[in-house]
């Protein structure tokens, strides 16, 4: 039996996610901005909790962990980022990137995610031809750079855009309205396809949002930005790649 993924919405803008493996009934959590939407997608499927991955040290992505956790017996198991440890809740399984753990029979790759937060971690399951990217690759759109650097980040995105074209993009918030308006400001020739994928995520609900990989790489502007026609788009043809990310972000960050 195919792996279950279960998107599940918190706070405003939040996501937390279910993964399922019906095969031994290991499920693990990735994120988790609240415990109650949590502990009640998993009631209602009657699913244990076996193991939580953590993305990042932000708040809004482990706020709810230690609740969610709390009295059960045995106690899920807890992974996230052995150079980020120290601002992470307490971990069961410290991993780094190139690490490959399993939640029950299905295996999950540790990606290096770096450049929001120095230490972000993505996690891809090629059996669910899914990848768990936090706030690095989001919906039409990429992370603030916080900690890291510009090219830490370009670095990141490479990796995650080597996936194959099949993976659903899993992120850790829905900013897709603010996010097309930037990609129709930066590529207008690319609108139509911009404004098609918003109609689909909000015909679909929650679940629209996260789309595969080959979907971000036509409306992501961030993905976009080794392209010709999207580096002419904002006068800088012939750049760089990773130049043209740069200023797609700075611009991102004044828009």
């Amino acid at each position: 039996m195919a792996a279950i993924l279960l998107v599940v919405p918190c706070l405003k803008d939040n996501f937390a996610f279910l993964l399922h493996d019906p095969q031994t009934g290991a499920t693990a959590a990735v994120d988790v901005p609240e415990a109650a939407p949590v502990a009640a997608a998993l009631a209602a499927r009657g699913w244990r909790l076996t193991d939580v991955l953590v993305t990042h040290h932000h708040g809004d992505h482990v706020q709810g962990l230690e609740g969610l956790v709390a009295g059960a017996s045995p106690r899920p198991r807890v992974v996230g980022a052995a150079a980020d440890a120290h601002r992470l809740p307490p971990l069961d399984l410290a991993v780094a990137p190139g690490d490959r753990l399993a939640v029950g029979s299905l295996g999950v790759d540790v990606l290096d995610a770096s450049g929001h937060t120095v230490g972000h971690l993505a996690y891809h399951v090629p059996a669910a031809a899914a990848a768990f990217t936090g706030d690095c690759l989001m919906a039409m759109g990429c992370g603030r750079v916080f900690e890291g650097t510009m090219a830490m980040m370009w670095a990141s995105l490479g990796r995650l855009a080597a996936l194959p074209g099949s993976t659903r993009i899993l992120s850790g918030h829905d900013y897709l309205d603010a996010n097309a308006a930037f990609a129709r400001s930066v590529e207008p020739a690319n609108a139509a396809a911009v404004d098609a994928r918003l109609a689909a995520a909000r015909a679909a609900g929650p679940e629209g949002v996260h789309v595969t990989l080959d979907v971000e790489r036509a409306t992501n502007p961030f993905l976009r930005a080794a392209l010709p026609a999207a580096a002419a788009a904002i006068g800088m043809a012939g750049a760089p790649a990773a130049e043209v990310f740069a200023e797609l972000r700075r611009r991102k960050d004044r828009f």
